[in-house]
């Protein structure tokens, strides 16, 4: 694999890493306060309609970006409803909103715009740009370090350096934060949080709130990043792909980056074939290369949600002693 190959298939895996990341870490924030959440693909699901039919219709990727957000934090809201106020079953809730979302985007789009249960094509300011990086155009010819920093580093949308930006922020909130010290004090032992004086209902549903806004950024950039406009289950199973990765990165932000970017790896081959087929030398299904995420997936959850050791109180709502 030449180089300009291997920066191609690179420059694909971010792109397509980016939503992963985005609700792995919406995830890392629920989970962490106890509030198992694989809702995580019906936010996103939700986010991306309401963000690409605000944006069609305003010609605005701003008002579209609010709008996905505002969508996935309305479904936040009643998955803590649920879950948190009415102690509800917290996996029957995040079944309940993955469907919602499933049935209701379609319902509407079709409704809206008449287009078989998809928005209008965005384009122009209804899209977020490239964003070019300094003195990328002046480098890209130096070589290896130019096309690297030309191909990779720069051209990609502020909501890809958003995703990344939030590794870090949400490692320094967790680990560093008197708010992340809470937050997990509340997913590990909630009833000594309480007996400190902290809310744990408050702290629980502040998680879920970050979650939403995450989501509804993950969403967002399904559509009015990667692609261009809302399509009928555009999530395609992203949700769940998180969850795994979730699991497999432990809970830890930064082990999450490195297992998204795996995912987004075996999403970015398999839009190359040749690739792989050239390497083998052998012929590649397909479909084959289009499964291997979910096919990975199944087994990060068959292989590692026994050895993942998640929040003591994860799953369980709280009732405060009288």
């Amino acid at each position: 694999m030449d180089l300009a190959t291997l920066l191609q298939v690179l420059d694909s895996t971010v792109r397509l890493a980016t939503p992963l990341l985005l609700a792995c870490l919406a995830g890392l924030f629920s989970e962490r306060s106890g509030i198992f959440d694989i809702g995580l693909e019906g936010k996103m699901l939700a986010a991306a309609f309401f963000s690409g039919a605000i944006a069609a219709v305003t010609g605005s990727v701003w008002l579209g970006l609010l709008a996905g957000i505002a969508a996935s934090m309305v479904l936040s809201g009643i998955h803590g409803l649920a879950s948190i106020t009415f102690r509800g079953n917290q996996l029957i809730s995040g079944v309940a909103i993955n469907f919602l979302a499933a049935g209701l985007t379609v319902v509407i789009a079709q409704a809206w715009f008449q287009q078989g249960g998809r928005t209008p094509s965005l384009i122009g300011g209804a899209r977020f740009a490239p964003i070019t990086q300094p003195f990328a155009e002046t480098l890209k010819n130096v070589p290896v370090l130019g096309p690297v920093y030309y191909q990779l580093f720069s051209g990609h949308s502020i909501l890809v350096y958003l995703a990344f930006l939030m590794v870090p922020a949400t490692w320094w909130v967790l680990l560093r934060s008197r708010f992340g010290l809470r937050l997990r004090a509340v997913g590990e032992a909630p009833e000594a949080v309480d007996t400190a004086g902290v809310s744990v209902i408050g702290t629980r549903y502040a998680a879920v709130a970050i979650c939403g806004v995450l989501c509804g950024v993950a969403g967002s950039y399904l559509a009015t990043g990667l692609q261009a406009g809302f399509v009928k289950d555009m999530s395609a199973g992203r949700g769940y792909i998180a969850l795994a990765a979730l699991i497999f990165s432990k809970w830890r932000p930064w082990h999450a980056l490195g297992a998204t970017m795996l995912f987004g790896f075996l999403q970015a081959l398999a839009l190359r074939p040749d690739i792989i087929e050239t390497a083998l030398r052998v012929p590649i299904p397909v479909q084959l290369l289009d499964a291997l995420p979910y096919i990975l997936t199944v087994v990060i959850l068959a292989g590692f949600v026994g050895r993942a050791t998640p929040p003591r109180a994860g799953g369980s709502p709280y009732v405060k002693e009288r």
